[in-house]
């Protein structure tokens, strides 16, 4: 398979489990009547604090990999920027805003990657990203109802906690692709969870997780949702994030924000047995198409 097409592939199969962790840290939070098990702090903690030990007996064999201090700078940049709060201000936006208009919020990652990779890394921007990036945030707006006069929860505070992680994440992604170039996937990951281990579980047990796992009836069945969003939605989803951006660059590997809303509709059609709207195929058409010409040599 050709790394044109691995690279692809490797972006839809993230979208799909990231598409799915918005699902999962709301299952996270309520049970199925709508009553809060976990506080948004309570979830992204135990999230950070599940991946962290998932990846800690990786990030041990790994640690003779580093030989320097500025690659262990640069591995907590990528741990606490792309992972640690992140975690926590997604869960706290998720309190007050719906899933497609904190999707729509998310395709602002690739924006902050370009601007932060241009303004630090030395990066050229091309005007045909420019119109890329607007063509796909379009495409997201028709998708998830913004343009179709649909009803949306606006907070400023909550909006503002997922710009702060897309900020975030574009720092992050610029650090793996131009700092760590001589770390592969399974390193990287590793090694900035392992950084991160004992301060997410220091986090978890200062917000009294542990009495919700022992008093409340749900709290079991919201664990193991979290676990699986720590599994799959941390620790895996992290593994192909930084082999994307080593196979291609960190504006593709962004680009899978702009998927994920469209995973997002098609789960809500197939699980939920939502309505699908002829303008939600045309805001999936306008994505792909923004995505292509932003990443199309």
């Amino acid at each position: 398979m050709s790394k044109e097409l691995r690279s692809w592939l490797f972006l839809v199969i993230l979208a799909l489990i990231w598409g799915s962790s918005f699902i999962l840290m709301k299952k996270g939070m309520y049970d199925e009547s709508g009553g809060q098990v976990f506080s948004d702090s309570q979830v992204g903690a135990l999230r950070m604090a599940i991946a962290g030990l998932v990846m800690l007996p990786f990030g041990f064999m790994n640690l003779k990999k580093i030989s320097n201090w500025k690659q262990v700078a640069y591995l907590t940049v990528v741990g606490t920027c792309g992972n640690f709060f992140p975690a926590f201000l997604f869960t706290f936006a998720e309190t007050k805003l719906s899933s497609g208009l904190a999707g729509m919020l998310n395709s602002f990652t690739p924006f902050f990657t370009l601007i932060l990779g241009f303004l630090f890394f030395q990066q050229r921007i091309r005007l045909k990203q420019v119109i890329g990036l607007m063509i796909a945030f379009v495409g997201i707006c028709i998708l998830v109802g913004i343009l179709n006069d649909a009803p949306v929860e606006i907070s400023l505070l909550h909006v503002s906690a997922i710009l702060l992680a897309t900020l975030m994440y574009g720092t992050s992604l610029n650090t793996i692709k131009y700092k760590l170039g001589e770390f592969k996937s399974l390193e990287i990951a590793s090694l900035s969870f392992t950084f991160l281990a004992i301060p997410a579980w220091v986090v978890t047990f200062c917000l009294n997780t542990g009495s919700v796992l022992r008093t409340h009836e749900h709290a079991s069945e919201s664990l193991f949702f979290i676990s699986v969003l720590s599994v799959f939605g941390t620790c895996i989803a992290l593994l192909l994030f930084n082999q994307i951006i080593k196979l291609k660059s960190p504006m593709f590997a962004s680009s899978v924000t702009y998927m994920i809303p469209i995973v997002a509709v098609i789960l809500g059609v197939f699980l939920n047995h939502e309505a699908f709207h002829v303008s939600q195929f045309l805001g999936m058409l306008v994505i792909v198409g923004g995505v292509y010409l932003v990443n199309s040599k």
